[in-house]
């Protein structure tokens, strides 16, 4: 519970003005609401008012009854406004990192090739994420920096914070997307400038190249949905490493070691439920015959050629 009630950034103060203000006016409200409804079921029962009277009209209650919610409503109002400007004005020079989304994870590019699992960021700096979903809607949603955007596939949205507390915080998907969503956290990792520069600089690159047209490929069919590029365990077996790999896959007759080479990989595209990965569901994959064409797939096989050359 520390982790979500912690005021990790510098947001979360008119958030929570906000929330305790409103929380109260329900609670209070509530409770009297309760009293009144419980105070005219005994008053005014049918066993205590033999001859009631009937009436009609009350324009000072009236009046009361309309002015003092309105009165309540635009002061929820004020401290709404007061706690949601902010969000959207990034000062100048704020650290910029872009949060990608897919089907059941987020990833954080820090550019120049470095992108990591979590989220690490340097304590009292203004930090800027650029969303990107790669795939469906999501919604990033930091509780302890009281910060949550969705992420929807071709819109710009953005959020930003400074966060003020060294620590582990946890990130989740608040925007339902699919099998996995539940499964789709990570963490925010808040470290001093020292340890932030030192963290960034050994981040290793992850070997992608971003303006290889087979990449582009595998972009456009959303095949990096389902397969990262990082060596992390999606839906199916990760790209990285894959062309020259070996690899056990379960096919009808069995098990067998197959080679990840030019025909394995056209195989595993046009034909995806044959030879399946050992440790990875059948039937997930539909067939791209026809969707991806001949001459695309072939730059899809020097795409992972390319990377295996590029780490010689």
């Amino acid at each position: 519970m520390e982790t979500y009630l912690a005021e990790g950034s510098n947001l979360a103060a008119g958030v929570d003005r906000a929330f305790i203000f409103i929380f109260a006016i329900s609670f209070i409200l509530t409770i009297a609401i309760s009293v009144l409804m419980i105070y005219i079921l005994i008053h005014f029962s049918r066993k205590k008012v033999k001859n009631p009277s009937q009436f009609s009209g009350n324009t000072k209650l009236e009046i009361a009854w309309t002015i003092i919610p309105l009165v309540i409503v635009m002061i929820m109002f004020y401290f709404g406004v007061k706690g949601f400007k902010p969000m959207r004005d990034v000062p100048p020079g704020a650290m910029k990192v872009t949060a990608i989304g897919r089907m059941w994870e987020w990833s954080f590019d820090y550019g120049n090739g470095k992108i990591a699992k979590q989220l690490v960021v340097p304590l009292n700096r203004n930090i800027r994420l650029d969303l990107f979903s790669a795939d469906v809607n999501h919604s990033l949603f930091i509780p302890a920096f009281r910060v949550k955007e969705d992420v929807v596939p071709g819109y710009n949205n953005y959020l930003w914070f400074k966060p003020i507390s060294k620590g582990e915080f946890d990130i989740f998907c608040s925007e339902y997307c699919g099998l996995a969503h539940s499964g789709m956290v990570t963490k925010a990792i808040v470290l001093d400038s020292l340890e932030f520069n030192k963290w960034l600089a050994d981040l290793k690159v992850t070997g992608n190249l971003p303006d290889h047209p087979g990449l582009a490929i595998i972009k456009a069919n959303a095949c990096i949905t389902c397969h990262s590029l990082d060596g992390a365990k999606i839906v199916g077996p990760s790209f990285k490493g894959l062309y020259g790999s070996k690899r056990i896959v379960v096919t009808a007759e069995g098990e067998k070691e197959v080679e990840a080479n030019d025909e394995y990989i056209k195989r595993s595209i046009n034909d995806p439920n044959v030879e399946v990965v050992k440790g990875f569901n059948k039937g997930l994959m539909k067939s791209y015959t026809g969707v991806i064409k001949p001459e695309d797939i072939d730059k899809i096989v020097d795409y992972f050629k390319s990377v295996i050359e590029t780490k010689k």
